[in-house]
């Protein structure tokens, strides 16, 4: 893997030299060296000046599968570029799944051009994948899956594969349904491949193999696949007819995306975040974001202004404050990202949360009593002042508890409101912390040291 990721980096920097050496011809053979999703990679790492000029010189047969590998922001630069006729070419090239993906960026006319050119079984096929939400197994499912019956022998069966000539891409298995097309169980090709092919499908196929219906979200799908280390799975409607199946490709993806969305989302930005977007729309997509942080800093400050004369008389507290707002956050922060990985994972439920909470609150309440003594020795040792010690011990217990609170309980909550809770537990958190650290702190300096 690290000789491949260097093969890879030598030949971006070969790439990028033929570019700026304006050799296009060298840029035109070394991009049909590369996977769709290399070349995918290389162009959202340059500028969008040099992905003009690395566009115009793909193979047009592999343009489709580019565009696949793309993130959206970019992805829809370049299907604002292309005519009509000439995306409905490279539309036509891909897979019915890969359509499928590709169309919600697609214009209007495109679509229906698309739409007109397919036939009836294939249009009908299309439907059924568009009929499902993105984010759903119906969504991520491919229409390609192989079936067979039960009664027919293996031998029967291997000569219906060998008729086909071809078996589609991570198939390790092929599907067993009845009659009326409902799903009953899965064949593995190693056991089609040593078994007496004088054997029935129905003697030695899986009768309870892991299936999702087509309305179960990406997470649980991800979650399965890797529970089970699957490599494929059926997908059945709500009768338990079989739709299609999903794949570990496109597994992966969905946690690629998500792992992504978990760096990105605390910060306001998008998963696809194109580094090298036009300023003005940068600055648009984070603007908003920066706003909501401004609020939540003035509200803080708020809280600070009251207590102005108190820090004036001792100036100690300007020093010391933001020990105890700082602790909190980050005290919090575990808490939260504790909290939101198990709910994404489903380990952390309604049912659990009482217990998660007593034991997160546990857990600060032993930090907070390590922490407030060093913190309170510190500041005694630092000032000659035990009450000032006093002061931001207690206030610090009282911040890390809140924040173990805040921890579990913001996420759950605006959950339960359909926010999702990796994009706004953090800031709620860090506004829940700031706001109890700086009026446990300076309340508490009030009363005693003022």
């Amino acid at each position: 893997m690290a000789e491949d990721n260097k093969n890879i980096a030598a030949a971006f920097a070969d790439l990028s030299t033929a570019i700026e050496a304006d050799d296009l011809p060298s840029v035109a053979r070394q991009l049909t060296q590369l996977h769709p999703a290399d070349i995918g990679d290389f162009l959202e790492s340059i500028s969008p000046d040099r992905r003009a000029i690395v566009w115009e010189q793909l193979d047009p047969e592999i343009v489709g599968e580019v565009l696949l590998e793309l993130p959206e922001s970019i992805r829809s630069d370049f299907v604002d570029r292309m005519d009509t006729a000439h995306l409905v070419e490279v539309v036509h090239q891909l897979d019915m799944d890969d359509i499928a993906d590709l169309i919600p960026d697609l214009p209007d006319e495109v679509i229906a051009e698309i739409l007109f050119a397919l036939d009836k079984q294939d249009r009908e096929r299309l439907d059924t994948v568009l009929s499902y939400a993105e984010d759903t197994a119906g969504g991520l499912m491919n229409i390609d899956a192989v079936t067979v019956r039960e009664n027919i022998t293996l031998e029967v069966v291997m000569r219906y594969l060998r008729r086909r000539g071809d078996l589609p891409d991570q198939t390790n298995a092929l599907f067993v349904v009845d009659r009326n097309d409902r799903l009953i169980g899965t064949l593995l090709l190693r056991k089609l491949l040593t078994a007496d092919p004088s054997r029935r499908v129905g003697e030695i196929m899986n009768r309870e193999p892991v299936s999702f219906h087509a309305t179960q979200s990406e997470e649980e799908v991800a979650a399965a696949f890797e529970k089970y280390n699957l490599v494929t799975a059926p997908v059945t409607d709500e009768t338990g007819k079989m739709l299609g199946r999903i794949t570990v490709d496109d597994v992966v993806d969905v946690i690629r995306e998500h792992a992504q969305y978990s760096v990105m989302a605390p910060a306001g930005l998008r998963e696809d975040e194109d580094i090298f977007a036009p300023v003005v729309r940068s600055s648009r997509n984070r603007a908003v974001w920066l706003g909501v942080n401004l609020a939540t800093a003035v509200l803080a400050s708020v809280i600070i202004g009251f207590f102005e004369s108190t820090i004036q008389k001792v100036v100690a507290l300007a020093v010391l404050m933001p020990i105890v707002a700082s602790m909190g956050g980050n005290a919090g922060t575990q808490t939260v990202v504790l909290v939101v990985r198990g709910m994404a994972l489903g380990t952390i439920t309604r049912r659990n949360a009482n217990q998660v909470l007593l034991r997160e609150l546990a857990v600060s309440l032993l930090n907070s009593i390590l922490w407030a003594a060093v913190v309170a020795a510190v500041a005694v040792v630092w000032y000659k002042e035990p009450k000032l010690g006093l002061v931001i011990g207690l206030a610090m217990s009282i911040n890390l508890i809140a924040a173990a609170l805040s921890g579990v309980v913001i996420p759950l909550a605006v959950k339960r409101l359909g926010v999702d809770p990796a994009l706004a537990s953090g800031v709620v958190l860090t506004t829940v912390t700031d706001i109890v650290g700086f009026l446990s702190f300076l309340g508490l300096a009030a009363w005693l040291l003022v």
